[in-house]
């Protein structure tokens, strides 16, 4: 996942850059009001985080602009201004959601995925990496996989499984996360239940050229052949 967080206040870019990044999310800082547009156009971000009070230019004229432009990325605003006016004039600018500072970092990272739950044209865009990964092809529209023309027949966990491992192709993801995408907010599930998912995955994926590995104290793998 990409994000664009326009803040200004050093400290506080500085900290949330690198909790974020530590979740394998992709940010992109901008400090400026007068910038935030041009970089916004040009990074393609899947959710803005913004602030209001910017050097150069208000976070509100920002947020307005974007929006008569065009530009429907969504945004979380994330401000000192608590009061009911100030939340009802961004979201009638065209905010998504609104965050008052301080927040707990847990609370924004469920509020960004609350986003792209609401708004699945950006999580399909860049949350599981190209649509053409190597034999397999995923289309983002009808929600499945293709190789060789045939529909891979997935469970929704194991298409779940199937995106998070290809966003990270090549590489390894823990147990841990792989669960938090795949059974997300549902803490009835039994933790052992992701390798029941990882096992079926792995007997569907026989013979696409995708190879499912177990790293022992590690997680899983995902290797493409072309």
């Amino acid at each position: 996942m990409k994000l664009l967080l326009i803040e200004d206040d050093t400290a506080l870019h500085t900290t949330l850059s690198r909790s974020l990044t530590r979740l394998d999310w992709q940010v992109e800082v901008c400090i400026d009001g007068r910038a935030a547009l041009a970089r916004w156009r040009a990074s393609r971000p899947d959710v803005v985080l913004l602030d209001l009070s910017l050097p150069g230019r208000d976070g509100l004229a920002v947020l307005q602009q974007a929006r008569d432009e065009g530009l429907t990325t969504p945004v979380l605003i994330l401000t000192a201004r608590g009061t009911v006016g100030d939340r009802v004039q961004g979201l009638n600018a065209g905010a998504d959601d609104y965050l008052p500072k301080p927040f707990d970092l847990d609370e924004l990272e469920a509020r960004v995925r609350a986003l792209l739950r609401r708004h699945p044209e950006f999580s399909d865009r860049s949350g599981t990496g190209p649509n053409d990964s190597g034999p397999l092809h995923f289309d983002p529209e009808s929600k499945v996989f293709y190789h060789a023309g045939q529909v891979l027949d997935l469970s929704s966990r194991e298409l779940a499984m199937l995106r998070a491992l290809l966003a990270r192709a090549g590489q390894a993801i823990t147990k841990e996360r792989l669960f938090e995408l795949v059974f997300p907010g549902q803490a009835e599930v039994q933790f052992e239940a992701i390798e029941v998912v990882a096992y079926r995955l792995r007997k569907k994926l026989q013979g696409t050229g995708a190879t499912l590995t177990t790293l022992r104290g590690l997680g899983y793998l995902l290797k493409l052949v072309a």
